[in-house]
């Protein structure tokens, strides 16, 4: 398989991309800063320079094509509301519109879970993000695409567990970064398990197993 990564410098993308290189997939890793290069490239993926701001929809599908799957994790991390704007909601719209007119069929999101952060004070910047990730899901949903959006729990940076609790609808929780890239590879290689929204915390589960359970309830 052919993975396109947007935001393979990430923490998420990152792990993704050795999964999936270990495996023997064929990584692209995009990234906007130069100095990233080395990073994508030390994941085991071929780094490409892209800026979801800047390129066009046809500059991405350019980068896109030849490709079997788009997966995107990119984000503005707190750079600013019209940043997230302009990354998290415009880039998303881009890239799907690039998938689309590239040929490629999988996409896979990286979102939020809905009740991220519910309990604590709220800020501004952090209910745009969340305002502006759930409008990307529903564009999302809202294409031909063979889309799946995956919606972890609080991110922890800490080695995973390799198990997951995984639905439509679960118990807000923490989850490893190591352990939603371990989700996203299998998933990535399961075709049934298509056009759903998927939420994702630390669980008892193989995230193998999570996946495939979760192709079959659903297919």
């Amino acid at each position: 398989m052919k993975v396109f990564q947007i935001g393979a410098a990430g923490g998420v993308g990152r792990r993704l991309a050795e999964l999936l290189t270990a495996r023997g997939d064929q990584v692209t890793g995009m990234h906007r800063n130069p100095a990233q290069a080395d990073t994508v490239r030390a994941s085991g993926a071929t780094p490409v320079t892209g800026d979801l701001i800047n390129d066009s929809a046809e500059e991405l599908a350019a980068k896109f094509a030849g490709h079997d799957a788009v997966v995107f994790s990119a984000g503005a991390h707190g750079t600013g509301m019209d940043k997230t704007t302009l990354i998290d909601g415009k880039g998303l719209e881009k890239a799907a519109d690039a998938a689309a007119h590239a040929g490629v069929p999988r996409f896979v999101l990286v979102s939020v879970f809905p009740d991220a952060l519910r309990d604590g004070e709220r800020h501004e910047g952090f209910e745009h993000y969340i305002k502006v990730k759930k409008t990307a899901d529903v564009y999302l949903t809202r294409t031909a695409l063979d889309w799946l959006i995956v919606r972890p729990g609080t991110l922890l940076d800490a080695p995973g567990t390799g198990r997951v609790t995984a639905g439509p609808a679960v118990e807000y929780g923490d989850v490893h970064r190591d352990d939603v890239a371990a989700f996203i590879d299998a998933a990535l290689h399961e075709p049934r398990l298509s056009r759903v929204i998927v939420e994702l915390t630390s669980g008892d589960t193989p995230a193998a197993d999570a996946v495939a359970a979760l192709a079959t309830a659903t297919h």
